[in-house]
């Protein structure tokens, strides 16, 4: 594998065609791993959307200190920023924006960080735009009241969140459009 920088204009490209890809197959895993050179998924995904325009929140303190200049973000709360990091297997307490009805793409994105996906005890059937059928993901790491919030926050469709759920290598998106019910398991 080459050694890449997540900073290399390419290498966000790359990892920009990745998001691309899964926003448009929801529920289908993407991995990073020939892009991110032993980087955790989450810090490329940042490194990728993040420029002097956008607002992200840390309310669980899991960006370090040195990456916020790399990242020019500009910290907000978790109430309005258009970008949320959060650790999945924590509980699902903040209130994220969810747009408004002449602006609902300002609802915000949340990348949540799980344990590890594809595997584990909570199971999620997905279904809606992008999926045909019916598709079940397999989450390790997070806890199930994020996808309780979740039914809340989207519940006034096209008003909601957007979820990016990230592992070490791996992210797969859940776009407010998708209908998502556990099946089996906690976390």
């Amino acid at each position: 594998m080459k050694p890449y920088s997540i900073w290399q204009g390419s290498v966000q490209q790359s990892i920009f065609r990745e998001l691309v890809e899964a926003y448009s197959r929801p529920g289908q895993v993407r991995d990073l791993t020939d892009w991110i050179n032993g980087e955790n998924a989450r810090r490329v995904v940042l490194a990728t959307l993040m420029d002097g325009e956008s607002t992200l929140a840390d309310p669980h303190g899991m960006i370090p200190d040195e990456d916020w200049p790399l990242l020019q973000a500009r910290r907000d709360t978790a109430e309005s920023a258009r970008y949320v990091v959060v650790d999945g297997s924590r509980d699902a307490t903040l209130n994220p924006c969810l747009g408004r009805l002449e602006s609902p793409e300002f609802g915000a994105t949340l990348l949540i960080a799980v344990e590890e996906i594809g595997t584990g005890s909570l199971s999620i059937a997905l279904a809606g735009p992008g999926i045909e059928e019916r598709l079940e993901l397999c989450l390790s790491g997070l806890h199930p009241d994020w996808l309780a919030r979740r039914e809340d926050w989207v519940g006034a469709f096209p008003l909601g969140v957007d979820i990016l759920f990230c592992d070490a290598q791996r992210i797969v998106a859940l776009p407010r459009t998708t209908h998502a019910a556990i099946t089996a398991g906690v976390v």
